[in-house]
């Protein structure tokens, strides 16, 4: 208790600090008496043209994954972005996995503060925290003076302007925007996909399922016929008609309850919030179709359908079980993830493919929230009241969003000296320059990513596919699949938008969040492995209630209305 006394003080003295020496960093005053855009906006921007007459250097903060290279001067793309605009970046770095624990404490230090932190994925709560502490700056004025590249991306999409800018109409940091696809054919539009076992469906001779019983009769099937396909696919261990991970994310097998009552379904794991087409937000769990769903879902593993570590495994234990060929049907962003096949195979419709939306009382798949404007980070990149030029800052930043630097900083680059390049140099269908995407063979993405890439700020819209860039692989057979399989079971108009929440707003939501989630994640585990009663239904009611749900659902309908004038 002492030293933890101690340390508190300590940040406490240093934060104090850190605020009476930022008062003659940033200029006007930003949201909360915090930060603002200093004198640095009185520069001439033609005397940022790059590459710059003289050179010159600026400080940042990144960081970078365990096992790769951990200075980023030594990766090609920076080593080309200095060469173009003549500006040196000294660098700072900190291992991702010890990022959490060590930002904080970075942010803290006023002493030794960069120009800008690269890749920071500050939540809202921290962006209002060190705007209100005056540590970083208000980069609206900016934005619109030195960053050609991203007013263009605001122009072409103005929804992200308005997701990144809060209450008060200032914008704290440099979004990451990554488009796959665009509203309801959007790559996040469901990321628990459910996916069937083709071989096993061929094998035993039977259709794909459309309805939920024609579902519940191919896994009956699976579970009866496991001797044989046990025999057949030379499996070791016993045969699962299905597996999931219960309220983890895109290993949920909530896609499934879709059909049921109102066709709502439960697209929101950690909030389970949805929008009407009336522009109400609901709470999924209070809703007919949530009920219906669960119901089915217990039949299921009555009927020794579902496996029995599904409520309680690890990530770890899901996929070895899922590699040795044990599954019928399994849940994931991508089945590879999962089981052992490869990219022909997903491409060519063989071995496993996604299990479209089920007929129940309907039909109807919601998207997930947040998913019609794709990938985005509000929080990706700041720029720290200490910046001594932070227009220059801003200009070199602005490169970021260049159309054809944002692929290479979010997926690596080309003409690199190791075994593998992301992207080849090609032309597009106009004879202009464009980056190819290469086939990796058995080369995890993931890794070669990681070797090559930075990250931080950057914006790829959908229209930048086949004109700066190809759509990479591992990304385009899905966007076929949402496109041609689940894009028109999606009738639902609305989703819960990403909107920037005042600090109040964020805390009281995170507050009555944590024991609301916790209430319905509880009750979906237990009624689907030990079933339920209409009491047991009432009770979750009563104590969501008690919970003040309604106050939780009246805060995000409060920005919704907002967002949708």
């Amino acid at each position: 208790m002492t030293n933890l006394f101690k340390k508190g003080s300590a940040l406490i003295l240093s934060m104090a600090t850190a605020a009476v020496l930022l008062a003659g960093c940033g200029g006007g005053g930003g949201a909360s008496g915090g930060g603002g855009a200093s004198g640095g906006t009185d520069v001439d921007p033609a005397t940022l043209a790059f590459p710059l007459a003289e050179k010159a250097e600026i400080n940042g903060l990144t960081n970078f994954p365990a096992g790769t290279e951990s200075e980023p001067n030594n990766r090609t793309i920076f080593k080309r972005l200095e060469e173009k605009t003549n500006v040196h970046v000294n660098w700072k770095t900190i291992q991702s996995d010890q990022w959490g624990d060590k930002i904080q404490l970075e942010m803290s230090n006023v002493k030794t503060l960069p120009d800008f932190v690269f890749n920071a994925g500050f939540s809202d709560t921290d962006l209002l925290k060190y705007a209100k502490q005056g540590v970083i700056l208000n980069l609206e004025d900016y934005i619109d003076k030195y960053m050609p590249n991203l007013q263009k991306v605001f122009e072409q999409a103005p929804e992200y302007r308005a997701m990144c800018t809060d209450a008060d109409g200032h914008i704290w940091a440099l979004p990451w925007i990554e488009q796959l696809g665009y509203e309801k054919t959007a790559i996040q539009t469901i990321d628990n996909m459910p996916f069937i076992n083709k071989n096993w469906l061929d094998f035993l001779g039977l259709e794909m399922p459309t309805t939920v019983d024609e579902f519940e009769q191919v896994l009956i099937a699976f579970r009866d016929n496991a001797a044989d396909l046990k025999k057949e696919f030379n499996i070791d261990g016993e045969i699962i008609p299905m597996s999931f991970i219960m309220n983890d994310g895109g290993q949920d097998p909530m896609s499934l309850v879709n059909g049921f009552g109102e066709g709502i379904g439960d697209p929101d794991k950690g909030r389970h919030i949805a929008v009407t087409d009336d522009k109400k937000v609901v709470c999924t769990a209070t809703q007919e179709g949530f009920k219906k769903g669960l119901a089915y879902l217990h039949k299921l593993y009555e009927e020794k359908l579902i496996d029995p570590e599904a409520f309680t495994q690890e990530w770890s234990t899901y996929v070895a079980k899922g590699k040795s060929g044990r599954y019928g049907v399994c849940f994931s962003w991508d089945v590879a993830n999962i089981a052992q096949v490869s990219m022909d195979d997903l491409i060519a419709g063989k071995s496993w493919v996604p299990l479209p939306m089920l007929q129940a009382d309907t039909k109807n798949l919601t998207p997930g929230n947040g998913s019609f404007t794709s990938g985005f980070d509000r929080g990706r990149c700041v720029v720290t009241a200490v910046a001594k030029n932070p227009a220059l800052v801003c200009a070199w930043l602005d490169q970021m969003y260049d159309p054809f630097q944002s692929p290479q900083n979010n997926w690596g680059t080309y003409g690199e000296d190791d075994d593998f390049d992301i992207f080849e140099l090609g032309t597009n269908a106009a004879g202009e320059q464009m980056l190819k995407h290469c086939w990796l063979g058995n080369a995890s993405p993931v890794e070669v990513r990681e070797a090559e890439a930075v990250g931080g700020p950057l914006a790829i819209l959908d229209s930048y596919y086949d004109k700066y860039v190809t759509c990479p692989d591992d990304a385009q057979y899905r966007l076929n699949w949402i496109k041609d399989i689940y894009t028109p079971d999606m009738h639902t108009k609305y989703v819960v938008p990403n909107v920037f929440m005042t600090t109040d707003d964020v805390k009281e939501l995170s507050n009555l969040q944590a024991d609301i989630t916790k209430c319905i994640n509880t009750a979906k585990s237990d009624w689907v492995m030990n079933g339920f009663t209409d009491a047991d239904w009432d009770k979750l009611q009563s104590d969501l209630e008690a919970y003040q749900l309604p106050k939780f659902l009246s805060i995000y309908q409060k920005y919704i209305d907002e967002y949708y004038k």
